[in-house]
């Protein structure tokens, strides 16, 4: 039996839960519970909603049961395996560092102890587990920053952060689509737009995605902006390596499954030509995670 726990959400939705552990092992599991129940679907069940250790399954109570419900997801999940093998998609994100991009990136670089050069090349120097999306449209939860650069959040919030500032809070980093309060410490800003309404796919990438973030320029990241502004700018998605599935109920630490990219100068400078179109209890920081 696949491991989880089934439980109520309100009237109208039920939780799985695998676990109080954020790890790429529980990430693949969860993803692997709504392909499988999206391929086979069940009369009634409206959405599925993915969360560091859960997927919410939302429903219609009219059309399909409780009891019902519970026990065609438990028989459809019946020796569930984590998806954390096969080929993924790795977005890549430019981001100019530091100066007024990252105003934080001198207080991120003087707590770890490193210069602000260390910080960018560990901050780009492997791709990151998107493991949920939330609090703002497009905000996403990333799994795997290294440890040399978490950093405590802000003492007091900024009352605003710009669109596409790239951020530190404790032990996870993210990017802000959208201007909003926040207490991260702000890095970098990307040109691109993570959200974008008016986009046939407005968010950029999904959980079970990865992140990988390229240094730009300050020349770059205007031009980026100029044919972002003018609807002639892609992000470019590459293919990620597989890594070893993981069955359910194993144990499994988070392992990133792709290798970091060499950032040269020739790969920097293509950057502008792309066109057309925690665990839950790992930190006592991290406890409050979904805070920014």
């Amino acid at each position: 039996m696949a491991g989880f726990n089934i439980t109520v959400a309100g009237d109208s939705a039920i939780n799985l839960e695998f676990g109080n552990v954020i790890s790429e092992k529980t990430n693949g599991l969860i993803r692997a519970a709504a392909q499988t129940l999206e391929a086979d679907p069940i009369n009634g069940v409206i959405e599925f909603v993915p969360t560091f250790c859960s997927l919410m399954v939302v429903y219609d109570p009219c059309v399909v049961g409780y009891d019902e419900l519970t026990s065609q997801v438990r028989g459809k999940l019946r020796g569930l395996v984590a998806t954390t093998g096969g080929i993924h998609r790795v977005v890549k994100i430019p981001v100019c560092y530091g100066g007024d991009f990252g105003p934080d990136l001198g207080d991120v670089a003087e707590h770890a102890g490193m210069s602000a050069e260390e910080v960018i090349a560990i901050h780009s120097g492997h791709d990151y587990l998107i493991d949920m999306l939330g609090f703002l449209p497009g905000f996403a939860y990333l799994g795997g920053l290294d440890e040399r650069l978490h950093t405590p959040r802000l003492a007091t919030p900024r009352t605003r952060i710009e669109p596409g500032a790239v951020g530190i809070g404790g032990a996870q980093t993210g990017i802000y689509p959208l201007a909003s309060p926040g207490g991260w410490r702000i890095i970098g800003r990307t040109p691109v737009r993570p959200y974008d309404p008016d986009r046939e796919s407005p968010i950029l990438y999904a959980a079970g995605d990865y992140l990988r973030f390229v240094p730009i320029t300050p020349q770059e990241f205007s031009l980026i902006e100029t044919q972002v502004e003018s609807g002639t700018y892609e992000c470019e998605i590459v293919k990620g390596r597989a890594t070893t599935p993981v069955q359910a109920g194993t144990a499994g630490e988070r392992s990133e499954g792709c290798e970091a990219s060499e950032r040269n100068a020739s790969e920097r400078a293509a950057v502008p030509q792309v066109n057309a179109v925690p665990q839950a209890n790992q930190e006592e920081e991290d406890e409050d995670a979904l805070w920014v």
